[in-house]
């Protein structure tokens, strides 16, 4: 599948030539069909990438530093994309994000090929290590943000570290989708963790003002 959001794009940033969305889609759509045919990462380089998209490495080269870059478009172009959160409550954008996790759990569980690159992944430390910095902080950041929003606002207590609490709200997430993949991911599951966990956050004054 090819990106289909800005923030799903080939980085900005790449030197050279003006960017070619189709070329760039097919270098995408050429690495996914290595995976799709069982190619292990390790196995699939710029060059076999190359030959398969019918371009030139340099072509690739002038979008891509290296392998490790190309495979994070590639995780980001098959990945369920990050949500636009409501920015209407902290509530609403905790809520949002966590749906995200849910569904990239779903996700992992319904595509073999996610399943299969996350796997590898593990064997892989260069580009798990480029995957974290680029993607997972990416998101931790932004989980950051909302709470020291809500908290800005009255809307979640200021007594504790943005950090813990980020990870109170993402933790139980994390924990069905990664550690227990065989745990339920119900529909409304997103709300349920996020309500729980504001009713205990939620500045004294205020809880019994909560519905």
């Amino acid at each position: 599948m090819p990106p289909t959001d800005q923030q799903n794009r080939p980085h900005e940033h790449r030197r050279g030539r003006p960017r070619s969305e189709a070329v760039e889609r097919s270098i995408v759509e050429a690495v996914v069909k290595l995976l799709e045919e069982g190619a292990p990462l390790a196995a699939v380089s710029i060059e076999r990438v190359a030959r398969t998209a019918g371009v030139g490495k340099a072509t690739i080269y002038r979008r891509w530093k290296g392998k490790e870059e190309l495979f994070i478009d590639v995780l980001k172009s098959i990945e369920p994309l990050d949500p636009e959160l409501p920015g209407t409550s902290a509530r609403d954008d905790l809520v949002a994000m966590l749906e995200s996790l849910r569904l990239r759990g779903l996700a992992k569980r319904s595509s073999a090929l996610l399943y299969n690159v996350f796997a590898q992944m593990q064997n892989y430390p260069e580009l798990w290590r480029a995957y974290h910095d680029t993607v997972v902080e990416a998101r931790r950041r932004r989980g950051l943000e909302i709470v020291s929003r809500g908290m800005a606002r009255g809307e979640i207590r200021s007594d504790l570290a943005p950090e813990l609490v980020n990870d109170l709200f993402v933790g139980p997430m994390l924990l069905r989708t990664v550690l227990r993949p065989e745990a339920q991911l119900d529909d409304d599951l997103a709300a349920q963790v996020v309500d729980t966990v504001l009713e205990g956050l939620t500045p004294p004054g205020d809880r019994g003002r909560r519905s």
